[in-house]
């Protein structure tokens, strides 16, 4: 070896198991296992002896593997025919890995956690040295990771963006956009690897570039998990990170076989935290089990710091008493200018569709499920059992349009102005309109009370200041008293829930 800190790499080989029942505090067994391979000029590799003394493994040449088995059976006839020797033979296409390093645990947890588990260790003493043993589908990952470990290399991350649309495109041109600085700055080096519709994968291993969207196009494979976990086997990918940004529930199902594969987690779609209690603990068991990490920042205030400031609070014991605030960007959007303006209601809505702040039919916004979703996202962060039947939920639809078809709702839409601008002429002087998200009761018990609902405050207050699209989120907490903790900025936006996503996949990657 030229260099003694240079990491040995030897393909092609087979590890000989030799097995039995406690016969290795015998004198000679030892010497007669080499003297065997010697005489059938046979060349030995790493030594590992089994913790329970019940058995010896040897690497030699994969070429050579055959020959051993027959040798050393037959210098063990003996031993075989009383039980004392059970079993000889070979595991073949292994690979073996030298390397020196002053902290192998956490060379080790590395290897772990990218479900790397070696057939064989032999530490030398004193010298920091250590070969493993690995099958030949997880050398070259293998090198990779103590390559980075050892010598500082830039971490490769590789990411398959699952839902290519607003955010999901977005999200793609931000990581292009930014590798090279991040490479710099924090030693990761992102690869965008896959890339998946609802009909389509399309995969590159060196990383995708801006011309993505073209290789997306003429791509053929199926768009399912089997082909994405497969192709990230076969090329032996080292820190995998799957970003669901679709609105799927069927791709949610997804996430255990994901996990289970050595894949961690981020999304911006909402439906696995809000899945009934039973299932979301499953999945949660599933993450703990694989040691894998599942964030989902964007699920509540798009790209604002709210997730991970209640889980800090949580954890850290803080008395969380309530969480209020408006939770939806598109209707924040809605009722601050309803509320300002002399326009109708109908008027409002019809430009937040071309402005396209609502869903292509804005009943999925107006009826208030998806605010109801992420307050019981946010319940749940306080470990709380609620689900979804538990939220009480204006729907800010009438109930004669609930079923129609969406072209004919939007064309009904006037129909809603009487109704609304009664509300707002019924209000208090100075008030204003907010469909706010409300947390609140007794929230140390199993479950709390959550509300979502069409109220009038004070234009003066802290929720009535909203501006344009923004979301407020209220945390009252018992340190903190009546003076809740607020966080406020941008709450829906393909950029801004992009980037927030952005945020997930770096703080996973620091971590890797």
């Amino acid at each position: 070896m030229k260099n003694a800190n240079e990491i040995k790499f030897l393909k092609n080989r087979s590890i000989i198991k030799f097995e039995g029942e406690d016969f290795l505090g015998e004198i000679g067994i030892d010497g007669r296992i080499f003297k065997a391979l010697t005489l059938a000029r046979i060349s030995v590799g790493v030594i590992s002896q089994q913790a329970i003394e019940n058995g010896i493994s040897i690497l030699v040449h994969e070429n050579d593997a055959e020959k051993a088995v027959t040798c050393l059976i037959d210098e063990f006839e003996e031993e075989r025919k009383s039980g004392k020797v059970s079993q000889i033979y070979s595991i073949n296409n292994v690979s073996v890995i030298g390397f020196v390093a002053e902290d192998f645990n956490k060379v080790f947890a590395e290897l772990a956690r990218n479900n790397v588990f070696p057939l064989l260790l032999n530490q030398v003493a004193g010298e920091n040295r250590v070969n493993i043993v690995v099958t030949s589908s997880q050398d070259e990952k293998t090198k990779n990771i103590i390559e980075s470990e050892i010598f500082k290399k830039p971490k490769t991350v590789h990411l398959a963006i699952i839902g290519h649309g607003n955010v999901g495109k977005t999200l793609i041109e931000q990581v292009l956009e930014s590798s090279d600085e991040i490479k710099k700055r924090k030693n990761i080096d992102l690869k965008v690897v896959a890339v998946a519709n609802s009909k389509k994968i399309a995969f590159n291993k060196k990383g995708f570039d801006t011309q993505w969207n073209d290789e997306v196009l003429a791509a053929e494979k199926p768009s399912n998990i089997e082909e994405l976990i497969s192709f990230s086997k076969e090329n032996q990918l080292e820190n995998l990170i799957v970003v669901d940004n679709t609105a799927s529930k069927d791709f949610v199902k997804n996430y255990h076989a994901l996990a289970e594969n050595g894949f961690d987690l981020v999304s911006s779609n909402k439906i696995f935290n809000t899945l009934p209690i039973e299932e979301y603990r499953k999945l949660r068991y599933t993450l703990n089990k694989n040691n894998r990490r599942y964030l989902y920042e964007t699920n509540v205030g798009a790209g604002l710091p709210l997730i991970d400031t209640i889980k800090l609070l949580h954890l850290s014991g803080e008395n969380i008493t309530r969480i209020k605030g408006v939770f939806s960007g598109t209707l924040s959007y809605v009722f601050n200018n309803f509320s300002l303006r002399d326009d109708k209601f109908s008027t409002i809505i019809n430009e937040a569709l071309e402005k396209g702040y609502t869903e292509p039919d804005p009943r999925e916004d107006l009826s208030g499920n998806d605010v109801a979703r992420k307050l019981l996202i946010l319940a749940r962060e306080l470990d709380l059992i609620n689900e979804f039947e538990d939220i009480h939920i204006q729907n800010l639809v009438p109930e004669n349009l609930l079923s129609v078809s969406k072209s004919e709702f939007l064309s009904r839409l006037g129909e809603l102005d009487e109704e609304y601008q009664k509300i707002k002429e019924n209000q208090e002087p100075g008030h204003v309109l907010r469909y706010v998200g409300d947390l609140h009761g007794d929230l140390q018990k199993d479950k709390g009370e959550l509300d979502v609902q069409l109220i009038s405050v004070p234009a003066t207050s802290a929720l009535g200041q909203l501006k344009g699209s923004d979301s407020i989120f209220e945390i009252y907490t018992e340190s903190y008293g009546e003076n809740p903790i607020v966080i406020m900025g941008a709450g829906a936006g393909a950029q801004v829930t992009a980037r927030g996503v952005f945020g997930d996949i770096l703080r996973v990657s620091e971590t890797k």
